[in-house]
C-alpha cells in the first residue's frame, strides 16, 4: 500500500497526522509505546442518560437547555460494527458498550448481534459487556442476552433510597435498580458486577451496608474511588475513599477479605474474596493506586472519536474516514492501519502523573460522553 498521511482533528481543533501506511509492527496483539496490548474497546453508543449523577452529569451543567449530539452525528450500528471489526482483529477480545446509558439507545439489541459475530484471528468469540444504570434491565434483558450480550455491570450508589436519590438526583429508587439486577441474573448475564462509586461526605456512609447486602449473593459488588474525570463534577481529592479504608472497613465491620489474583493482566478491579467463602467484591483504585503500567483499554466515542485514555483531553475522529465514500475494503485497511498507529504511540498514563497542574480540567473529557 501507499504511504499516506490523514489529518485526524482533535477536540480541541487542534490537528495530528496519523500514519494510514502500512505499520512497522504487524504482531497481534498491538502493543503501545510501553508495550502495553490491546485488549479491550469500549464503545459509548449515546451521550444521553436518564440519570443526573453528581459525579458525572450533574443536573446544573446538563439540564433540559443541554445540547446533546443530534442523531445524525453518531456512529451508525453499521459504522460501529466496522471499527470494531478492525480492533478485533488488532487482539480486542472484550467489547463494553457504555453511554450515557446505553439502554437509551434503540434497538441497541441489533448492535449487540453485530458484535457478537465478530471473531478474534484464532477463531475465539469476543466477550461483549454492557455498563447500565440498570432501570431498563427488566425490559431488555432477555432480549440482550438472546441477541449474544455475556453480562452486564449495573450501576448502584447506595442502598438506601434517599442517599441513592440523592446520587442519581432524578428520583429513581433502589428497588428499580435490584428489580434490573435480578432481571439481567435470571437471563443468565451473570455474573452481574454492580459498580458502587464511593464520594466521600455523600455516600461513604453506604460501603458496609452494600457490602452486607450483596455478601453471600451471585453478584460481585465493585467499590470505585471518586475520579477527577471531566471538568463538571468538581472533583476534591478529600473526597476520595481510598481503597485501601474500604477493604479495611469491610474487613474489620463485615468479615475478612482475601486478596485473589486478576482474570487477565490490565483487569481494572483489584479482587478480594471473602474468607467464609460468601462472596467476592472489587476495588477500582485509579486515584490512589494506579493501574497505568497495565492498561490496555481504548474507547471510541459515539460520534467516532478514539480516545487512548478515561483522562484524555483530544479525541482522533475517525468519521472523516468512516464517511469518506471510499469502497468498504479500502476503508477497512485504513481504518486498521490508523488503529494500530495511534496505539503504538500511546504513552498514556495520567494517574501515575497525576499532579493538579497535569490537565486542567477544563480540557477533560466528560465520562457522561464517553463512558466509563
Amino acid at each position: 500500500m501507499t504511504d499516506r498521511v490523514i489529518q485526524l482533528v482533535q477536540d480541541n481543533s487542534r490537528v495530528i497526522p496519523l500514519n494510514f501506511s502500512e505499520p512497522h509492527n504487524q504482531e497481534v496483539p498491538a502493543k503501545d509505546h510501553f508495550n502495553r496490548r490491546l485488549h479491550d474497546l469500549r464503545i459509548s453508543v449515546t451521550d444521553r442518560c436518564n440519570f443526573r449523577c453528581v459525579y458525572c452529569m450533574p443536573k446544573s451543567i446538563f439540564d433540559k437547555d443541554y445540547q446533546f449530539l443530534p442523531h445524525k452525528d453518531l456512529l451508525s450500528f453499521e459504522e460501529i460494527e466496522q471499527v470494531a471489526r478492525q480492533f478485533v482483529a488488532l487482539g480486542v477480545e472484550k467489547i463494553r458498550l457504555t453511554g450515557g446509558e446505553p439502554l437509551l439507545r434503540k434497538h441497541i439489541e441489533i448492535l449487540i448481534e453485530q458484535l457478537a459475530r465478530l471473531r478474534t484471528p484464532g477463531g475465539k468469540p469476543v466477550e461483549i459487556t454492557l455498563t447500565t444504570n440498570g432501570t431498563l434491565l427488566r425490559k431488555k434483558a432477555k432480549i440482550l442476552k438472546e441477541a449474544g450480550l455475556t453480562r452486564v455491570t449495573v450501576s448502584l450508589d447506595a442502598i438506601d433510597d434517599a442517599v441513592f436519590k440523592a446520587m442519581n438526583d432524578v428520583d429513581f429508587s433502589v428497588d428499580e435498580v435490584l428489580d434490573g439486577i435480578e432481571a439481567a441474573y435470571e437471563a443468565d448475564l451473570g455474573p452481574v458486577k454492580v459498580n458502587m462509586v464511593v464520594k466521600g461526605g455523600m455516600n461513604d456512609d453506604q460501603v458496609l451496608p452494600m457490602a452486607s447486602h450483596f455478601k453471600g449473593s451471585p453478584h460481585i459488588l465493585r467499590f470505585i474511588e471518586y475520579m477527577d474525570v471531566g471538568s463538571s463534577n468538581g472533583w476534591k481529592m478529600d473526597e476520595v475513599v481510598p481503597s485501601a479504608r474500604i477493604i479495611n472497613m469491610i474487613s474489620q465491620g463485615l468479615s475478612q477479605l482475601q486478596m485473589v489474583n486478576p482474570n487477565y493482566t490490565g483487569e481494572v478491579a483489584e479482587r478480594w474474596k471473602y474468607s467464609d467463602g460468601s462472596g467476592e467484591i472489587g476495588v477500582i483504585s485509579s486515584v490512589t493506586q494506579a493501574f497505568c503500567k497495565d492498561c490496555s483499554r481504548i474507547r471510541l466515542s459515539t460520534e467516532g472519536k478514539l480516545y487512548t485514555c478515561l483522562f484524555a483531553s483530544k479525541g482522533h475522529d475517525l468519521k472523516p474516514l468512516i464517511r469518506s465514500g471510499s469502497e468498504a475494503a479500502q476503508i477497512d485497511e485504513q481504518l486498521n492501519h490508523a488503529i494500530r498507529n495511534l496505539w503504538s504511540v500511546r504513552a498514556d498514563r495520567y494517574s501515575e502523573i497525576r499532579t493538579g497542574n497535569t490537565i486542567q480540567p477544563k480540557d477533560r473529557i466528560e465520562m457522561s460522553y464517553i463512558g466509563g
